[in-house]
């Protein structure tokens, strides 16, 4: 099980399961909702139970994707796409857990959209989109 809050705490959350690979996102929406790039593992809706929800706000971000913060400290929290019939997963912020998570970066997502004050130099795959 792995354990996350929110910056003032007033969120938690708990994930049943092994974690999935990470990817970091450098789309201009996520630089702009993090103040950086995201980095996020997905897990299983099913897997996920969040304690503190009436503090949770979404942001409806795109025809396809919400994002959860916290009304509170603000701490970027969830990814959710929409179709939740198509997407079973919730994409989950990795500097919100409160334990080791046991996964690493595998890929970096729309760096064709990433900031010019930093270079990508880890030797992961990077996608243009």
């Amino acid at each position: 099980m792995y354990k996350g809050s929110c910056l003032c705490g007033v969120i938690t959350f708990e994930v049943v399961g092994k974690l999935g690979s990470a990817d970091a996102c450098h789309c201009i929406q996520c630089r702009k909702w993090t103040g950086h790039f995201l980095p996020s593992t997905e897990v299983p809706r099913s897997a996920l139970s969040i304690r503190g929800g009436e503090n949770l706000s979404w942001y409806c971000s795109s025809e396809k994707a919400r994002r959860g913060f916290c009304a509170q400290c603000g701490a970027s929290l969830f990814f959710d796409p929409l179709d939740q019939k198509k997407h079973n997963w919730i994409g989950i912020s990795l500097g919100a857990f409160d334990t080791p998570t046991e996964t690493k970066l595998s890929l970096h997502i729309f760096v064709a959209e990433k900031g010019d004050y930093y270079e990508i130099d880890d030797g992961l795959p990077q996608k243009e989109h």
